[in-house]
């Protein structure tokens, strides 16, 4: 575990538009990417893939090609020309069209008449180790699926090299089996980041019991912060799994729902592991503080077995540092004042019996095992 405190920070996606805006307007997010597109069309014998900056273009090639599943990647929100352009080729409800670009939507899964349209959370660290927060979102129709991404990074490598290498039912099963891979590959990012999360709790635990420090209640803040996000991302995920499951649209199958129902499984697996990590999290934030607060307590009992160990020598050295007067200006002895300061060697006295109250009190702290405690 890095020794130096690091805050994670996250992207929060928060809608831009004005109150009062007309419900389907396009309210591209702040700093959105140029998009960048690229098409895949696919069956069983070939893979087609080409890329483009005019969506026409790409659209157009869809009828070069009737034959093939399309799957139409574009990363980045940054034109909001090309969604409404989509938008009209496909007849895609205005409402759809917002929801792709106000990216703060929940993970969700909404039927029409001859699409569907779904959304989910893409959690990741980046470089920088800060933790990301990115919306996808998918239009499915017949023969075509159209995914959106927030930013330019390949999320979903493993589904191309898939796809290159045609195996399984990925080139034959639709744009549903498509967009159950996506999917999945999504909940399967939740295990990477959980792998990691795990990790790093391993080398708290390990710092805790070795050279702990307050460097430790951040960490551990920032890494139940983290299991927040996550957790707000594959909750809802799991209840639009379900809703695809159950779900009578012909473009999710029923050989597609025996893989979503197995996609579910991995939810529900990913949200008990993240119920466990933050469990572990606020066990090592507690114990934590009981190690501190044992340390405060043997800290405390030292210096009170010095304090009574200084309390009867203080004492003595305060009576007889008074110094009252034996005798008066005229040469009178005063009664009861203090005869023992003109004894000949009363200093030596004096240490010796501080010395020997002093060894007395140590031999009774250490059979009553006082020390043994400390």
């Amino acid at each position: 575990m890095d020794s130096r405190i690091k805050r994670v920070r996250y992207k929060v996606n928060r809608h831009q538009g004005n109150v009062g805006d007309r419900p389907g307007t396009i309210v591209l997010p702040e700093g959105a990417l140029k998009p960048h597109i690229a098409m895949f069309s696919y069956n069983e014998h070939e893979l087609v893939t080409s890329e483009g900056k005019d969506i026409k273009v790409i659209l157009n090639q869809l009828k070069k090609c009737d034959n093939h599943t399309h799957w139409i990647k574009i990363n980045g929100l940054g034109n909001a020309t090309l969604i409404e352009e989509i938008g009209t080729h496909l007849n895609i409800n205005p409402l759809v069209l917002e929801d792709i670009a106000n990216t703060h939507q929940r993970p969700k899964f909404d039927e029409y008449d001859d699409y569907a349209f779904c959304t989910s959370r893409m959690v990741s660290f980046n470089k920088e180790d800060e933790l990301v927060n990115n919306q996808f979102s998918a239009i499915l129709k017949d023969n075509l699926i159209i995914s959106f991404e927030e930013d330019h990074e390949e999320f979903f490598e493993a589904v191309k090299a898939r796809l290159k290498a045609g195996k399984g039912a990925i080139r034959t099963a639709g744009p549903g089996y498509m967009c159950y891979a996506l999917i999945d590959t999504i909940i399967d990012n939740y295990f990477m980041l959980l792998a990691l999360i795990g990790d790093k709790l391993d080398a708290i635990e390990d710092k805790v019991y070795n050279s702990a420090d307050k460097s430790i209640m951040f960490n551990s803040q920032q890494i139940k912060r983290t299991l927040i996000i996550i957790r707000r991302a594959s909750w809802p995920e799991r209840d639009k799994i379900n809703d695809m499951i159950r779900s009578e649209c012909p473009l999710i199958t029923a050989e597609v729902k025996l893989f979503l129902r197995d996609a579910y499984d991995h939810c529900i697996q990913a949200m008990d592991l993240i119920e466990n990590y933050k469990e572990v999290t606020s066990s090592i934030i507690d114990l934590y503080l009981s190690m501190v607060s044992n340390r405060m307590n043997e800290i405390m009992k030292v210096l009170t077995i010095i304090s009574v160990i200084f309390i009867p020598l203080t004492f003595i050295a305060g009576i007889y540092g008074m110094n009252f007067a034996r005798q008066d200006d005229k040469g009178h002895v005063i009664p009861d004042n203090m005869p023992e300061l003109y004894w000949q060697h009363g200093y030596v006295y004096a240490i010796v019996l501080m010395f020997a109250i002093a060894i007395i009190q140590v031999f009774v702290f250490w059979k009553k095992g006082w020390f043994n405690k400390l």
